[in-house]
């Protein structure tokens, strides 16, 4: 699979790293690709740089969102025609203190983060994974076959559902299903499973636990 990273810190480094080994094709995007090179050398020969325009026009199978939730505006505005029939799979989290008051408006709204995202990557099937792990955990706890993290995902449809499964179960997480774009608030910052690192079992109850209040 074709995925574009948009954002290369903690969360999209590692990720890219994570799937290259996998085996996936990974494009690395920063406003500054050639600065991306030590990166692009821990990835391997699965992994290029390349701008964020070019990451869009290659047309990748699937976008990972790992830059500051302040971008997603923009970027779904300037790439509005090339990122269409992909899927968005959405790790951004809105942090007032570092995103503004467009990052407020949204956790002060009566729909969730995802859905934002959903919204404004519209002709898009978006999900929502990787914004509650901690950095260190999924830098150093991929492919495990034993004592496995959890990683909570929700999606739009039965696509982007087996696609978000599959690329989490491939670099060694347990996936867990949480439900659609309207049942992640329970996996924004502050809520209940963000930053909760924890088995598939432990992390099943929980979400199940939270579906019955």
């Amino acid at each position: 699979m074709k995925i574009g990273i948009i954002g290369s810190g903690k969360i999209g480094g590692n990720l890219g790293k994570h799937w290259a080994k996998a085996g996936h094709d990974v494009l690395f995007s920063s406003r500054h690709p050639e600065q991306l090179g030590s990166l692009i050398k821990e990835a391997g020969t699965n992994a290029k740089a390349v701008s964020i325009t070019d990451a869009f026009e290659a047309k990748a199978d699937i976008y990972l969102l790992a830059m500051p939730f302040k971008a997603i505006d923009k970027i779904s505005e300037l790439y509005a025609g090339e990122y269409a029939n992909s899927v968005i799979l959405d790790a951004t989290n809105p942090y007032p203190e570092r995103d503004g008051d467009m990052a407020q408006n949204v956790r002060d709204a009566n729909y969730n983060a995802s859905e934002y995202t959903a919204m404004k990557f519209s002709s898009a099937k978006t999900a929502k994974a990787f914004n509650t792990i901690k950095a260190e955990h999924l830098r150093d706890r991929a492919f495990r076959s034993l004592d496995k993290l959890s990683v909570p995902f929700a999606a739009q449809d039965q696509q982007s559902k087996t696609v978000v499964q599959n690329l989490i179960e491939d670099i060694g997480f347990d996936a867990v299903y949480v439900g659609n774009l309207s049942d992640t608030k329970i996996m924004d910052p502050e809520q209940e499973i963000y930053g909760v690192s924890t088995s598939k079992s432990e992390l099943l109850e929980t979400v199940n636990s939270l579906k019955q209040k």
